[in-house]
């Protein structure tokens, strides 16, 4: 149980990435083969692509791989860099805070106006549904790196290499 909590986004990334490439193949053979196409397959390809986003995204932040630019961070004290380090993650667990309230009312207006999808007519929501939920795993995965970036010292000392 631990090990699947643990590499939950893992799981779920691999899992929506196989069956994103067996629905692509299914298409591309069909088309060759029939001269028609898998209408659906671009709409559950395009919103596969935005949940392997935010669940690569929270496997980003938990290992602490997230673009960034560190001249000037590199550049300060040490003392400066631990209060750098503080404000850099407090904004960045408000912006992807925000970013799940806000795909949360995407979500509700979704199910209130009972909007469908355009290829399978399915209700819009159930593509929906996984975004809040990635970006509340993606704070969880950066507070634990925050976390161990801090039992570390590595937010004031980033000349120690990743193991």
């Amino acid at each position: 149980m631990r090990f699947l909590l643990r590499e939950a986004e893992k799981i779920v990334c691999a899992a929506l990435f196989l069956s994103m490439t067996l629905l692509g193949f299914a298409n591309v053979v069909v088309r060759y083969g029939t001269n028609y196409s898998l209408a659906a397959t671009e709409e559950l390809l395009t919103n596969g692509f935005l949940i392997l986003t935010v669940f690569g995204a929270a496997i980003a932040a938990r290992r602490g791989e997230h673009l960034a630019v560190t001249i000037l961070y590199d550049a300060l004290p040490v003392a400066l860099r631990w209060v750098v380090f503080v404000i850099s993650g407090a904004l960045s667990i408000l912006l992807l805070a925000l970013s799940a309230y806000f795909s949360l009312e995407v979500l509700m207006n979704q199910l209130n106006s009972g909007m469908r999808s355009y290829g399978l007519g399915l209700p819009a929501w159930y593509y929906q549904v996984a975004v809040p939920f990635g970006f509340a795993l993606i704070i969880i995965r950066y507070l634990q790196r925050l976390v161990e970036e801090a039992r570390k010292g590595r937010a004031v000392d980033r000349s120690i290499p990743d193991v």
